[in-house]
């Protein structure tokens, strides 16, 4: 293989590659890129075997065709400290040689045979969905996927494919987040997504793309990008039965004086008690040090005694900071009991906390 290729251009597809490295074990191939130069076009490749990301170009002038790995995070190291300008790109005793004017590096390789091999989506089931849709969903329930729970499906994100609706659902066990989309479709479907997956997804597509899956990937394709995901293998909880199906007091609230006036609490403690009041809302730190922070608003409630709940202000701070409306729906029924976070087809359920 031997290729010229502008700096711009391979740093860029270096840097998306990054994410789906080996980091741990640089003796393993999963920590190399992939690249093959063949009929005009520029393809790279990057998985630890759980997500995969390929890229495709065609801006690059290609003198021998070839195939090569390399290590991915060395070969960006190098591509970063190098001018902008071209690259040139050459295979020889199983060594990749990058060179740039007076400077040259040489990489070892791996038999770029052992690579692993992409799932394709040729053949594959497809699920419809707009791609904007699809990213700003994802976007608002990521924050309640779990982390290193021992139960796996709570590390990942439920996409729950009804005959009439799509729901995304994902929580941490202290709160449920849930997206529902009106969509028509011919098959029902349930597949929980990894956590890192979605991350990376939301950084990888903007433009139009095509899902597709089978009982262990989702892939997902555009014009410009190839990625794949490992399914989580288990059963997410029912979260329709999470979420109360009525609510006593109902509220619409002012979505910039609720974040000003919990973050100035948050200063002390990221545990806040909320009292509402007739004509006020008051905002108080629980702590177990001698420190009090307290605020209050100016608001008609409705309430004709005191109404107080105890909750981790990141729940709530997530749930305003993901959308956009300059007001929000909150649904109470007793301050022990959980209660929903809503905006248009977006609800939080929250389990507060007992005091």
């Amino acid at each position: 293989m031997k290729i010229t290729i502008s700096k711009s251009i391979l740093e860029n597809i270096l840097i998306h590659s990054g994410p789906f490295l080996e980091k741990k074990d640089t003796s393993q191939i999963t920590s190399h890129v992939y690249l093959n130069a063949a009929n005009g076009n520029l393809t790279v490749k990057a998985t630890d075997y759980e997500i995969g990301f390929l890229v495709t170009t065609d801006t690059l002038t290609i003198h021998e065709e070839g195939s090569i790995t390399a290590n991915g995070k060395k070969f960006l190291d190098i591509v970063r400290i190098l001018k902008d300008g071209e690259i040139n790109l050459e295979v020889k005793n199983d060594n990749l040689l990058i060179s740039q004017s007076h400077s040259n590096f040489k990489l070892p390789t791996f038999s770029y045979n052992e690579f692993p091999e992409f799932p394709s989506y040729e053949g594959k089931a497809r699920i419809s969905i707009e791609s904007h849709t699809l990213i700003e969903s994802l976007k608002k329930i990521t924050p309640a996927i779990d982390t290193n729970n021992p139960k796996f499906e709570l590390n990942g994100a439920l996409i729950d494919i009804k005959k009439d609706a799509i729901n995304f659902a994902s929580t941490d066990t202290r709160r449920l987040a849930v997206v529902t989309l009106h969509n028509q479709s011919e098959n029902e479907l349930s597949i929980i997504i990894p956590k890192k997956a979605i991350v990376e997804i939301q950084k990888l597509f903007f433009d139009n793309i095509e899902l597709y899956y089978d009982e262990t990937n989702l892939i997902i394709h555009s014009q410009q990008y190839t990625f794949f995901t490992k399914l989580i293998n288990g059963k997410f909880p029912e979260y329709s039965r999470i979420i109360p199906k009525e609510t006593t007091h109902n509220l619409v609230l002012p979505k910039a004086m609720m974040i000003d006036s919990i973050k100035q609490i948050t200063t002390i403690s990221t545990d806040v008690k909320i009292t509402f009041l007739n004509e006020t809302i008051s905002f108080e730190s629980l702590s177990d040090d001698n420190i009090e922070a307290k605020t209050e608003i100016t608001f008609q409630t409705g309430f004709s005694e005191p109404f107080a709940i105890a909750i981790n202000s990141k729940y709530l701070l997530d749930f305003l900071n993901s959308i956009n409306s300059p007001e929000f729906h909150i649904g109470l029924n007793e301050g022990n009991l959980p209660f929903i976070l809503k905006d248009e087809n977006f609800i939080t359920v929250v389990m507060p906390i007992v005091i």
